[in-house]
Parts: C-alpha cells; sequence; structure tokens
C-alpha cells in the first residue's frame, strides 16, 4: 500500500511539473520568436536604412521588452507569495498570449505609419510584464514540487523547456523557410508563429489551471501570510538579493549571446546563410537541451558551487578566442561545434540557477526573492547583451563585445567563489525539516 501511494506521490509530482514546464516552453516561444524572425519583420516596422540598422531598431524593442521584467516580477512575484505560485502562473500565460496576439495582428509602418513601432512597444512590453513574472514563479515552483535529493534534476527543466521554446521557435522557421519564399516571409509570412504562440498560450491557461498548488506554499503560516511578497520582507535578506544578482550578470549576458545574438552574428559577421544558420541552431540547442537534466542530475550528487565556479572559469577564458575563431569559420560544421563549446560552458549555469536562487529564500518570499532581483540584473544586462553587440558592429569594434561578455561572466565567478553549497543551507530543506520537528513534537 506503501507502495503503490509512493507511486502514486511521485506521478502527481511528474503530472505537475509537467503542466508547468511546458507552461514555460509556450511563455519562451512566444519570447523567442519575436528575436527568431526579427531579420524578416523588421523592415515591415522600420523601413529605413540598411539591414544592421533595421535590426538594431527591433534590438532595441527586444531590450525595452526586458525593462518590464522587474516590474512583472515585483507584480505577479508578489501576487505568486500572496495568493499562489498556480494563480500567478496562469495570470502570466494569459498576459503573454495578449501580447503575441497583438503582434501578429498589427499593420506595417506603410499601413499605419509610426503607430506601428508604438504598438509593438506595447505588445513587448505586456510581454515582458509576463516573462518577468513567469521566470521567478516557474522557477519556485519547481523547486518546491520536487523530490528531496532531486530538486537540482527537477529544477533543471525550467531551462529545458526554456530551451525548448527557442528551440520550437526555430522549428517553426524552418518549417516556413521551406515552405515561403524570403519575399513571403517578410510580407505576412513573419505573423504565423506569434498566431501559433497565442493559440498555444490559450491551451496551457487551461492547463495551468489543473494544477496542485505545492504543499510548501499551503503550508505557509498564518501569520506570515500577511507579510508574504512585499518589498519590505524582501529587503530582510539582503544577502540573498545581491548573490542573485551576482549569480544572474555573466549568467544572463552568456546565455543570449550564445542563443539569441549568435544567430545574427552567423549572418551578419561569419556570412553564413539564413537557413544554414537556423538549422546550426537547431542543432546546438537540441543538445543543449540534453545538458540540462544530466548537470542537474550532478549537482544532486556534487554540489551546485562546482558546476558555477566551472562555469567561471571557462566562460571567463574561452569567450574572446572562441568568438575570434568563429568569426573565421564560415563553414556549418565548424560553427556549430564552436557554438555548442560555448552552450556547454553555460550549463554549468543554466541547469541550477533556478535551483540555487530558490534555496536562498524561504516560502513566503521566495517567488519575489528568485524573480525580482533576477529580472533587474537580465533587464540590465541580458536584455541589452545584443543591442551592445550590434551597436559595437555598427561603430567597426565588434571585438569590444567579446571582451564584454567576458568581464560579466569574471564578475560572477567571484559570487560563485565566495558563496556556499546553497544545497547545504537550503531554505527548502531547512522548512521541511522544521515543519517534521514540528510535527514530531506535536505527535509527543
Amino acid at each position: 500500500m506503501d507502495l503503490s501511494k509512493d507511486r502514486a506521490g511521485t506521478r502527481r509530482i511528474t503530472g505537475n511539473i509537467f503542466k508547468g514546464s511546458v507552461g514555460n516552453l509556450i511563455e519562451w516561444y512566444d519570447w523567442y520568436v519575436y528575436s527568431a524572425f526579427a531579420v524578416y519583420f523588421s523592415a515591415e516596422f522600420f523601413p529605413e536604412g540598411d539591414s544592421t540598422s533595421q535590426l538594431l531598431n527591433t534590438a532595441a524593442i527586444f531590450a525595452v521588452g526586458f525593462l518590464m521584467r522587474p516590474i512583472g516580477s515585483l507584480l505577479l512575484g508578489r501576487y505568486a507569495d500572496r495568493y499562489g505560485r498556480r494563480a500567478a502562473l496562469t495570470l502570466s500565460i494569459s498576459i503573454m498570449a495578449g501580447g503575441s496576439l497583438i503582434i501578429a495582428c498589427t499593420p506595417g509602418f506603410e499601413t499605419i505609419g509610426i503607430m506601428a513601432p508604438i504598438i509593438l512597444v506595447i505588445a513587448r512590453l505586456l510581454q515582458g510584464i509576463s516573462l518577468g513574472g513567469e521566470y521567478g514563479t516557474s522557477a519556485t515552483y519547481l523547486s518546491e514540487m520536487a523530490i528531496s535529493g532531486r530538486r537540482g534534476f527537477y529544477s533543471s527543466f525550467q531551462y529545458v523547456t526554456l530551451v525548448a521554446g527557442q528551440l520550437v521557435a526555430l522549428g517553426v522557421q524552418i518549417i516556413l523557410q521551406q515552405s515561403l519564399s524570403d519575399a513571403e516571409m517578410s510580407s505576412w509570412g513573419w505573423r504565423i508563429p506569434f498566431i501559433i504562440g497565442a493559440l498555444g498560450a490559450l491551451a496551457v491557461l487551461w492547463l495551468r489551471r489543473t494544477m496542485d498548488e505545492s504543499d510548501q506554499f499551503k503550508k505557509v503560516a498564518a501569520e506570515n501570510r500577511a507579510s508574504a511578497g512585499t518589498f519590505r520582507a524582501l529587503m530582510k535578506h539582503p544577502k540573498a538579493v545581491m548573490t542573485v544578482v551576482g549569480l544572474t550578470l555573466g549568467g544572463t549576458v552568456a546565455f543570449y549571446t550564445y542563443t539569441t545574438y549568435l544567430q545574427k552574428f552567423m549572418i551578419n559577421t561569419v556570412g553564413i546563410p539564413k537557413g544554414t544558420v537556423t538549422w546550426i541552431n537547431f542543432a546546438a540547442l537540441l543538445v543543449f537541451i540534453v545538458l540540462q537534466p544530466l548537470a542537474g542530475m550532478l549537482s544532486d550528487r556534487i554540489g551546485r558551487r562546482p558546476l558555477l565556479i566551472g562555469f567561471g572559469i571557462l566562460g571567463t577564458v574561452l569567450t574572446v578566442p572562441l568568438f575570434f575563431m568563429m568569426e573565421k569559420t564560415p563553414n556549418p560544421v565548424g560553427a556549430f561545434l564552436l557554438m555548442m563549446a560555448g552552450l556547454v560552458i553555460v550549463t554549468g549555469y543554466t541547469s541550477i540557477n533556478a535551483i540555487v536562487k530558490a534555496e536562498l529564500f524561504p516560502t513566503e518570499i521566495r517567488a519575489l526573492g528568485v524573480g525580482f532581483p533576477y529580472g533587474v540584473t537580465v533587464a540590465i544586462f541580458g536584455g541589452t547583451a545584443e543591442f551592445i553587440a550590434l551597436w559595437l558592429k555598427s561603430i567597426k569594434l565588434e571585438w569590444l563585445f567579446y571582451v564584454y561578455v567576458a568581464l560579466c561572466i569574471a564578475i560572477s565567478f567571484i559570487t560563485y567563489w565566495r558563496m556556499g553549497e546553497s544545497s547545504k543551507s537550503s531554505k527548502i530543506e531547512g522548512e521541511l525539516l522544521q515543519k517534521g520537528k514540528d510535527i514530531s513534537g506535536n505527535a509527543m
């Protein structure tokens, strides 16, 4: 009977993690579709200038969307800590669906003039709010729902689905590239993936309403619920907040460099055809997805800190050489291998950053604590990475961007070196242990 209950419990946990994860996938698909198809719709909203200046304009709007992520993490993080992870995740996917639908239906510059880029900005602001709330709440939910001793493995699925969202976006791009001409893609074909994203978000909206709430949230004492999710309560954990900032800085710059900007780098700088670049990205990200749970399982055995330190050292030392080599590698296989080398390095951060951050905060402030400092850091550094890279390229100093990425990782390495092992001082495990002692004491 106990074995049957254990199996049922495991199935319940797995089912809830799947529901949370597939929603995360659609959220990130909707977010990445913008970047993946920017090379096609940039001229639709910004008809003036050459291809680099058009991409610079769309990258600026990409960065503006990131500026809303701290606001989204603040609003939805507070909502998640007060009213539940499930409620916040359901709300975030609804907002994302609205943003995608707006982009899909907005006429181009030639039809409505300056209103076209203005509406595009508004849609990206909505998506930024959604994604800002999604990250912290999703990381919290997956970490809380995971089985003790396997939290690194289960929480790694946040980046599995995050990257899978980008992979699906690239898959849609490949299908459309094979089905439509470049002229059709630039005219109307780019709208199709945004419609797909909006419909997918509506399907996930129903799915998320059937998720269980995490037990840890339900067990938060009534006296703590009143102060849950407040900025004042968050400021009682300044060390944890600054640790999240330090953890995120180098990781977010490296992640967006190797997954988002690299596609444009291969096209604009290396000169590889668009269709070939899409296949390179698709294959590399597919391998990257497989690496996440493997690294997550490794962190459950040896700890989180060794993986972070590995990322810090290798990212600092190898980023500049990798990009200089890539500049001179128009061969698709060589480009794939170099991209893969960067993604293997980044895995030391991506696979475990969600659980590390979740382990730093108590339940009543966890979603806000994970999401808000992360959102601020990503807005400043991750969201501007592509813009900085394109701007430096426009003034013929693209090599400075390689140095910039390496320096950001070096700063984070200092945090990794000075921090303790989060799995040993985990607030999640500590609360479970304390609740067990309380139950045992009451029973006596």
